[in-house]
């Protein structure tokens, strides 16, 4: 008899224990729905709330993880360093990293990375940014924006320390880094051998995303600003500099061309485009 009232009695245990979760997974749908109408009406502080209560009541519900993420990412303001403005992106990096914890599709998968790739990029952790955009490639190699943010991280990280040494040795924009001045000689092949592979690097994934999308006028843009870097760290090969600014003007010139081209297109367009100065 005793057997049987305790056989009972877990019985009713277990019962009670799958009815409270039944319950809690209806309350974590309840609260990702109301999350999901307050995100839509840009009340995100509330659908942070809701979605974060819904995280709590069920935490394998991968899409109110997913737009607690998002709806974090949304309250990010990009160049505000302050401590409640980083707190934002570094809660939604936290929770995007936790759905891929979760093994998701692969849609889910690359929109997460993508979203932390971002978040860095716009905290300025470029090497991180360029790190997650890398994954980015790995499960979907054939977007080409991937390659171009890839171009544009490279591409600031070698523009940013040589404009700082242009400007520590008073040269003007015009004057090329590899004068006669030995001091600009050693500053221009310290440069080159911190520069060089972040250059190419550039080069290579803007040329990936121009054959993924040959009219990528961006990707163009930034070609050209890609070679003048290169061309300003040509330290001893003056026909070499003069190549790549030639390169890089003849991109300049694809760029104002495909500009040219897209707008023509475009609903109302007159058919006549002025041209515009290229910034060179």
């Amino acid at each position: 008899m005793d057997n049987k009232l305790k056989m009972l009695m877990l019985a009713a245990s277990a019962l009670a224990l799958l009815s409270g979760v039944g319950c809690n997974k209806l309350r974590a749908r309840d609260k990702l729905n109301k999350g999901v109408q307050a995100y839509k009406n840009a009340k995100y502080e509330e659908a942070i709330n809701h979605f974060q209560q819904a995280v709590d009541f069920d935490p394998s519900l991968l899409n109110a993880r997913l737009y607690l993420a998002t709806a974090y990412a949304q309250q990010y303001i990009p160049g505000a360093d302050t401590p409640d403005n980083n707190r934002m992106a570094e809660n939604a990096i936290e929770q995007f990293k936790k759905v891929l914890e979760m093994h998701p599709g692969r849609e889910q998968q690359v929109g997460s990375l993508k979203g932390i790739a971002s978040l860095y990029f716009n905290m300025k952790k470029l090497d991180l940014a360029k790190q997650y955009h890398e994954k980015v490639a790995e499960r979907d190699p054939n977007d080409p924006e991937t390659y171009y943010s890839i171009g544009v991280i490279d591409w600031t990280q070698v523009y940013q320390p040589r404009m700082e040494e242009r400007a520590k040795l008073g040269l003007k924009p015009d004057e090329p880094l590899n004068g006669k001045d030995k001091d600009q000689k050693k500053v221009c092949t310290d440069l080159k051998q911190k520069n060089w592979g972040t250059i190419q690097d550039g080069i290579d994934n803007l040329n990936k995303a121009l054959q993924l999308r040959p009219d990528y006028d961006d990707a163009m843009a930034y070609m050209n600003l890609m070679y003048r870097e290169k061309a300003d760290v040509e330290c001893d090969d003056p026909a070499a500099r003069s190549a790549d600014l030639k390169m890089a003007d003849e991109w300049v010139d694809k760029t104002m061309a495909t500009k040219k081209v897209k707008a023509a297109k475009q609903p109302g367009a007159t058919g006549i485009v002025t041209d515009q100065p290229a910034n060179k």
